[in-house]
């Protein structure tokens, strides 16, 4: 083999090589990092328990005046995507969407009740502190933005994508009342729960600190 033949086959070696490093760093940078999931994550159990501790307990407000309208939802969050839409994206897996940003189909895990849906029908977004129970709790007092801000907060663990029917059964019940059929879920949703309230300035009634307490404690 001469010199000149063997030179060729390394640097086809290296270009096939390089070649491939480059369509895999395509793939990479295209692709982007994997969609989270789930809500953001709150605090953990400790912080929480300290959050509580630190909420002011108050008996329940009255629900004269609420109306889901004073609490604007659900807002466009980017190009033509609304709240909804995102939370959808955010905790579905391989969902894909249409242009007017509608989920097509994908899979929908439910954190409250274990179940999987393949029909965004079927999903709810929660929301974990309820609109009512946040009217109740101090929000009567906020103007419509502020309203607006707290039904449509990505930022925190407010919203999450669950079964329909377990979402409307839920209503506007505190941890007290209500908590998800899931066991394994309760100390996170405990932990959302006080979140929210502690990033709101929310107060709590006497019977919901004391069953936010028992799991907390727990954890």
């Amino acid at each position: 083999m001469s010199d000149t033949s063997s030179r060729r086959r390394v640097y086809a070696r290296r270009a096939s090589v390089f070649g491939g490093f480059v369509a895999l760093l395509g793939t990479l940078v295209l692709s982007g990092p994997a969609a989270e999931a789930s809500p953001p994550t709150p605090p953990s159990a400790a912080t929480a328990r300290t959050q509580l501790a630190s909420l002011t307990v108050k008996t329940e407000g009255s629900s004269d005046g609420y109306s889901r309208d004073k609490f604007p939802h659900w807002i466009t969050q980017s190009g033509a995507c609304n709240t909804r839409e995102e939370v959808l994206k955010r905790d579905g897996e391989n969902v894909q969407t249409d242009s007017s940003c509608a989920a097509t189909s994908g899979t929908w895990y439910s954190e409250y009740d274990g179940e999987t849906w393949s029909a965004s029908g079927d999903v709810d977004i929660d929301h974990v502190v309820p609109l009512s129970e946040a009217w109740k709790s101090g929000a009567n007092s906020w103007t419509t933005a502020q309203r607006q801000s707290f039904a449509n907060d990505l930022t925190h663990s407010q919203l999450i994508a669950v079964t329909d029917n377990v979402n409307q059964s839920k209503g506007d019940q505190d941890p007290a009342e209500w908590l998800p059929s899931r066991t394994a879920y309760h100390c996170m949703y405990a932990r959302m729960w006080v979140s929210v309230k502690y990033t709101y300035k929310l107060t709590l009634d006497s019977a919901e600190k004391s069953a936010l307490s028992g799991i907390l404690n727990g954890c």
